[in-house]
């Protein structure tokens, strides 16, 4: 009776074997990563980049799972390499600013947001990490401008009044600030910054 429990044992570890084996390594790397394990993840598709040293879309998932496991150097170093062989990738573009973002290296992510919006203009990603940017390198009144712009385009964004409310506030505009911060509590109701900043210039929300 025993024997018979450790066959069927023996036999369904097989078929999971197998059941394994054939799935490609794109299916395991994705299946890897949402279980978090982002080194099983990138090591599954490792066979495609060495058959492959220029697969684009390899190099691409490769930048993401190395930014994943905060192995920024690695993550900037892949989507370069993507971006060497398709200048034309707006993936990569986009992908390359987060790791040089965790960096600190904010003239460079300004950079390659700039490009994405070149052609895709006002593409949403592209500019709250330009504008991450602005503030970062102090560049309050471009801020200031880019944020009233692109409020209009997405005007239901919290994200993009907060980067306004604090660029008017800095440059002096408080009028700005205050409306920005209330249009803020609309959307976010309970926002820390939003209510501070307020509550300083004894305003009601």
């Amino acid at each position: 009776m025993k024997t018979k429990y450790l066959n069927v044992a023996l036999i369904t570890a097989c078929l999971s074997t197998t059941a394994m084996g054939n799935e490609n390594p794109w299916e395991i790397s994705h299946k890897l990563e949402a279980k978090a394990n982002y080194a099983g993840a990138a090591q599954a598709i490792q066979g495609v980049l060495e058959n492959n040293p220029q697969h684009e879309y390899a190099l691409i998932r490769n930048g993401w799972l190395s930014y994943l496991q905060k192995d920024y150097n690695a993550s900037v170093s892949h989507y370069e390499a993507a971006i060497e062989i398709n200048p034309k990738s707006l993936d990569a573009k986009l992908g390359i600013t987060l790791p040089l973002m965790a960096q600190g290296r904010w003239q460079e992510t300004a950079n390659y947001a700039k490009q994405v919006l070149k052609v895709a203009p006002h593409q949403y990603y592209a500019d709250i990490r330009l504008m991450a940017c602005e503030e970062a390198l102090l560049q309050w009144n471009t801020l200031l401008e880019h944020a009233q712009k692109t409020s209009l385009i997405y005007p239901t964004d919290a994200t993009i009044l907060i980067y306004l409310a604090r660029a008017a506030s800095v440059t002096g505009d408080n009028k700005i600030a205050i409306y920005a911060y209330k249009n803020v509590l609309q959307r976010t109701p309970g926002n820390f910054e939003a209510i501070r900043f307020l509550a300083s210039n004894n305003v009601n929300p």
